[in-house]
């Protein structure tokens, strides 16, 4: 049964405690990370065997397949698909960022060049869930940007096909190649490259620790979106709510993984009891039912406020991946908070319409980094160039300036440069 606290009962820090990964994580990886690297494809076929369980004759998706697959799927799926995609590049597209160019004085020039990233690697989890969804939360932007080339990545099945939801998503997206392999050594193929998977620039899209912990290790080789955590959801509530709609929101986080963090913070203790009563009911009707009591009784918690403010400080200073606001008037709200990965505004806006169709990201910070860190956008798959061109007049004017600055940091040759050329030859 999902835990009960008043505010100020115990610490900030207990109300949301973080995992951590262990260091037999991170040991396991850096194994995996090294073979990869030294045996490319034999090393991913050899994975494939032992955790996939699946001899694969092949590592890439063939043209055969995709098309079977797209035929498989269920033709109002695939149009709901298209429908989320649509309103997935409607929202993206407003984060287009331009070059530009300043030249207000004589004889200079600045400015900054946007350009997309060539290749990015985009990972699609599979194992106890697979994630369509994920396919177009992180490959639309990517396109937005103009990247030239997604190579998307996913674990196989026992019987080497690939989800035929996941397959038919990525064909609408527009990926460019698909390739059965999954886990940290996937990461390791995207990030060093093989015979069959093409080194890329770029890593985005969500895992399990041994994912997490394998783009932890190859950052720096490449980028990457950002360390992701286990899911989390923090829904700030009022006695006016349903607590049935509540007890299921905070159930579409906790059936994901044991370790999801399901959280409410109310102002009232009725309330909160009534929505523990309306988890016990839901959880076992749940097809992952073990999977949400584990999380539930593990990491959930109701947190009673004295004020619907309070509960928003709280909110704050937990800055949970989704936070959802469930109450009448949501926007008298939205400027007192700080720190959230994605906000759910009202009652009548699940986590989940984020999730698949709304249009917004749901790529997201999680363990508490919404304080510093935003969800994956078009700016993720652009990086920027700065120029600055001055002509002898231009720099005449200012050279004696940047000497001085150079010698105040002691460094000479600095000023040198600057004062060389105009000096009498």
């Amino acid at each position: 049964m999902i835990k009960i606290y008043k505010y100020g009962e115990v610490a900030n820090s207990e109300i949301f405690a973080r995992e951590n990964i262990d260091a037999g994580v991170e040991d396991i990886v850096t194994d995996i990370i090294y073979n990869v690297r030294k045996n490319g494809d034999k090393a991913l076929y050899a994975y494939a065997e032992k955790f996939d369980k699946v001899t694969l004759s092949g590592l890439e998706v063939t043209k055969e397949e995709i098309d079977k697959a797209f035929e498989l799927v269920d033709k109002s799926f695939i149009e709901i698909v298209k429908e989320a995609k649509a309103n997935i590049e409607a929202f993206h597209k407003k984060q287009v960022r331009n070059s530009f160019i300043i030249s207000e004085n004589d004889g200079i020039i600045t400015g900054q060049k946007v350009t997309p990233i060539e290749k990015v690697g985009l990972y699609v989890p599979g194992g106890t869930a697979a994630y369509p969804s994920t396919v177009l939360m992180d490959s639309v932007p990517a396109k937005i940007a103009g990247c030239q080339e997604i190579v998307m990545v996913t674990p196989p099945s026992k019987d080497g096909s690939v989800n035929p939801a996941i397959l038919a998503s990525a064909k609408i997206a527009g990926v460019d190649r698909i390739f059965k392999v999954g886990g940290a050594q996937a990461i390791a193929a995207l990030a060093y490259g093989t015979e069959s998977i093409p080194a890329v620039d770029k890593i985005v899209g969500p895992g399990n620790a041994f994912v997490a912990e394998a783009k932890k290790q190859v950052f720096g080789k490449v980028s990457i979106d950002m360390i992701a955590g286990p899911s989390e959801i923090l829904v700030v509530a009022d006695s006016t709510c349903n607590p049935a709609y509540v007890a299921a929101d905070l159930l579409s986080q906790a059936e994901h993984d044991k370790m999801a963090s399901a959280v409410l913070v109310t102002d009232s203790v009725d309330f909160a009891n009534k929505v523990s009563s309306e988890l016990e009911k839901q959880i076992p009707l749940l097809p992952r039912a073990e999977i949400a009591r584990f999380s539930i009784d593990k990491n959930g918690k109701i947190i009673v406020a004295e004020n619907l403010m309070v509960a928003i400080d709280i909110a704050n200073e937990i800055a949970p991946e989704h936070l959802e606001i469930c109450v009448d008037n949501p926007f008298d709200y939205l400027d007192k908070i700080k720190h959230a990965g994605s906000i759910f505004m009202g009652k009548y806006c699940p986590e989940a319409l984020g999730d698949y169709f709304a249009g917004p990201n749901h790529t997201l910070p999680t363990s508490g980094s919404a304080r510093f860190s935003s969800p994956l956008s078009v700016d993720d798959f652009v990086k920027k160039s700065q120029f600055t061109y001055y002509t002898r007049d231009a720099l005449s004017k200012v050279y004696d300036k940047i000497a001085t600055f150079a010698d105040k940091e002691g460094l000479h040759a600095h000023a040198k440069s600057a004062t060389i050329r105009f000096e009498e030859n």
